[in-house]
């Protein structure tokens, strides 16, 4: 009988395509998969750092795996893993952390699946993730996530991601190519990008630090592969989001109107202490440049409140410049100390009750843009693709530019793209239809 394994993972997309990776190579070595509710011989769980919430979940999932089965054998991997390995080894429960390069080689540390008194460790200098893993994650079999690129160069004083991913480096064009192409092939009919800095691809592709391909290129080749009936990038900084990329996707056949660009401020003032490579003006030019092309975009925002030094006066500053921009949605982070980042020494604490509050009021601001962007697109006919998931009685799927929508749960709408009217708004928030052509693309 097969040893049995279960995943948990915190935090991004790229997370989610290099658990998908990591559990196929379980696969490859006879393990069943389940899910992590279920009674498991290993329980992965792939950490991550960005927020100190993160890092508490990090215990309660542990103690979740240990209530299923109290001898299953816990390894951590992932940003946390690699930032604070002996901090996760201390966890009761935790038997192996793995950094990050080893957590691609993990089922080499199998051979005794003893349970440990103290977690044992295997991280790598960070200078030494110099190598490249292609991964994608297949999650509802409607849509996947493609890793290009990993690492990042920049030196926000708020990040750890350089500390817990290394350098800038791609995937070669002809990997990433065919990812897609077996992605395709497996039925699936939307893929999104994803990396820690997307923008800057072709960095590092064939091990070295000359750009070999532009982000520009990646989409001009992925536009060509045969079977991809969309392709969505996740996230992009405004610096490397070039005008003749935002021109291409307009007239794409695959890529989407959709675009997630993270601002963090809308202060000047606080862009230069967080060391961001752009300022306010630049990020107004790339909004107006999307909707003077594709007046029917969806554009989602970063931000991130309570950056120590952010008065009252630069909160104002922000919350006045998004509220005036024409964008869809807000993620909204507050901001938490991060060990060994130049921002956790600044002058200028933001009290834990301001933060909350500056937070509160841009989640407020989001909701009103999110629907404002719904209201804007009632009438229009646009293509949903319905995902697999049936939510008290209901399927939802989305619009090829990011409108959420919902109907009365049918099987046999599920991974299928249909073009509907967008009607009315429910309450609560998302959108209804009626069918203009049914099945367009099976």
């Amino acid at each position: 009988m097969s040893n049995k394994v279960a995943f948990y993972t915190l935090g991004c997309k790229l997370n989610f395509s290099e658990t998908s990776t990591i559990a196929r190579s379980f696969e490859n070595e006879g393990f069943d998969r389940v899910d992590f509710s279920e009674e498991a011989d290993i329980y992965v769980i792939n950490t991550c750092s960005v927020t100190e919430n993160a890092d508490k979940r990090f215990k309660t999932i542990v103690k979740q795996s240990q209530k299923s089965n109290t001898d299953a054998f816990v390894i951590a991997v992932g940003c946390y893993a690699q930032l604070k390995p002996e901090e996760l080894a201390d966890v009761d429960g935790v038997d192996l952390v793995l950094g990050a390069t080893e957590k691609f080689k993990i089922t080499d540390y199998l051979n005794d699946l003893t349970k440990n008194d103290r977690g044992e460790v295997h991280s790598c200098e960070i200078d030494e993730a110099n190598f490249y893993v292609g991964s994608y994650a297949i999650g509802d079999r409607t849509r996947a996530f493609l890793k290009v690129q990993d690492g990042c160069d920049y030196k926000c004083t708020y990040c750890t991601i350089p500390l817990a991913r290394g350098i800038s480096r791609s995937d070669t064009l002809e990997n990433v190519l065919s990812n897609a192409a077996e992605i395709s092939s497996k039925g699936i009919k939307e893929i999104v990008l994803t990396g820690v800095n997307i923008g800057d691809y072709g960095k590092g592709e064939f091990g070295n630090k000359r750009h070999e391909h532009t982000f520009l290129d990646l989409v001009n080749a992925l536009d060509e592969v045969e079977g991809i009936h969309r392709l969505r990038i996740s996230s992009i900084e405004p610096n490397l989001l070039k005008n003749e990329t935002i021109d291409f996707v307009a007239k794409s056949k695959t890529f989407v109107p959709h675009f997630h660009i993270p601002l963090q401020s809308g202060s000047d003032a606080i862009l230069r202490l967080m060391r961001r490579r752009y300022l306010t003006n630049l990020y107004v030019e790339r909004i107006a440049r999307i909707k003077e092309t594709m007046p029917h975009a969806c554009i989602g925002v970063d931000v991130i409140v309570g950056f120590p030094g952010e008065t009252d006066e630069h909160f104002l500053e922000t919350y006045n410049f998004l509220n005036e921009l024409d964008i869809s949605y807000l993620h909204v982070f507050t901001y938490s100390e991060r060990d060994n980042t130049l921002a956790a020494e600044m002058d200028g604490v933001v009290s834990k009750n301001v933060r909350a509050k500056r937070s509160k009021m841009l989640r407020g601001l989001s909701a009103k843009k999110r629907r404002a962007f719904y209201e804007n697109q009632l009438g229009s006919i646009r293509t949903v693709l319905f995902e697999g998931e049936n939510k008290s009685g209901y399927i939802h799927g989305f619009t090829e530019n990011y409108v959420k929508v919902k109907a009365p749960w049918n099987p046999e709408l599920v991974n299928t793209l249909h073009e509907v009217e967008l009607t009315q708004i429910s309450e609560d928030g998302l959108v209804r239809f009626e069918f203009v052509a049914q099945n367009i693309m099976a």
